[in-house]
């Protein structure tokens, strides 16, 4: 018998890594059949994309490192972060950004670093920063769902809107947002910002046809599929529950004392909730096991952090959703955070 050693993320046995991202993938599923029936199938071609840039990205990284190519790519773990990040993108951004993203992702953050277990970031979040920040028009061209949508998007559309950025009947992303009246139509996240900075109130920005009854038309269903899915992995024990459970505690209590002292400037605990990436970035991001945090303590630590930034971010920042931002501050804490939740040694006394 030998005693193998690896690093990080520890599991009972290296052989369950692929089983493990598999489990991820498949609990994904809810939210992006959700995302499926609220925006098209454009969704699809972005994670087919960002599969095939992964998997030849990791590829051609593992033979200039000298590495076992097939070996490592049998982890899966390339296609869960292309995958993780074709599912926070715009499902009509440009095809060359999820490439782009997802190649940043795989060469930079986690090659470049060592490979699986020695990145400090959670590449998916750090690849949608590159890109929000360089392009931030293509992050943000987000779709009406289908039912406001003035002019549907139908057919081939999606894969045309994709590869040349208009609709097979010539319609750009900017015509297809825009409602019958010519107002461009933004997420739910979007249009409270814009309405709160024009001086209206919450529950006026909520009156428009982008909001179901408390966050954004399509969202709340997106979020409801990720949630699910995060319940699934809680009950696999794939993630444990005090990252999720701290972050969505940490948003909900800002969120409500916000919303209890100024209900017109401040949106309700269920619209942060539902809202955005609320609940892919609890359950599937944030519980990175390589970029998050390792002690019991810390765990909650972290998960608490990346809530409070996200509200913070959402209500005084200069973006609508900071689940990235907040993750990747929250993983330069990581190092800091263990230090100070770490166990004391069985026997060990202060000072010695």
């Amino acid at each position: 018998m030998s005693f193998r050693i690896a690093s990080s993320p520890h599991h009972h046995s290296l052989a369950q890594t692929p089983a493990l991202m598999r489990t991820v993938a498949l609990a994904a599923l809810p939210g992006i059949a959700a995302q499926l029936y609220f925006f098209g199938y454009a969704v699809l071609i972005q994670i087919v994309l960002a599969m095939l840039t992964a998997w030849a990205s990791e590829a051609a990284m593992l033979k200039l490192r000298g590495k076992p190519v097939l070996v490592r790519l049998k982890d899966h773990s390339a296609l869960v972060t292309g995958l993780l990040l074709a599912i926070a993108i715009p499902a009509v951004a440009p095809w060359w950004i999820v490439v782009l993203g997802t190649a940043f992702a795989i060469v930079v953050v986690k090659q470049l670093y060592g490979g699986l277990g020695h990145n400090l970031f959670n590449p998916a979040m750090a690849a949608y920063v590159l890109l929000l920040i360089s392009y931030p028009q293509q992050m943000t061209s987000w779709l009406p769902p289908t039912q406001l949508q003035h002019h549907a998007v139908t057919g081939a559309d999606p894969i045309c809107l994709v590869f040349s950025g208009y609709s097979c009947q010539g319609f750009s992303v900017a015509q297809i947002k825009a409602d019958v009246d010519g107002k461009t139509m933004a997420t739910a996240l979007d249009t409270l910002r814009n309405d709160l900075t024009a001086g209206k109130t919450v529950t006026e920005s909520l009156q428009q046809p982008v909001f179901d009854s408390y966050a954004g038309l399509g969202w709340s269903w997106i979020n409801l599929g990720f949630l699910l899915g995060g319940l699934f992995l809680l009950q696999r024990r794939v993630i444990q529950w005090r990252i999720p459970v701290a972050l969505l505690g940490s948003l909900t209590l800002l969120s409500l004392l916000a919303w209890l002292a100024d209900s017109d400037r401040f949106a309700s605990p269920l619209f942060h909730l539902f809202s955005g990436g609320t609940m892919l970035a609890a359950f599937f991001i944030a519980t990175d096991p390589v970029s998050a945090s390792t002690t019991t303590k810390g765990r909650l630590i972290y998960g608490a952090l990346i809530g409070a930034l996200v509200f913070v971010i959402r209500s005084f920042g200069g973006y609508p959703d900071g689940w990235a931002f907040a993750v990747m501050l929250a993983n330069l804490s990581v190092p800091l955070i263990d230090a100070y939740t770490k166990p004391r040694a069985y026997g060990h006394r202060p000072g010695i």
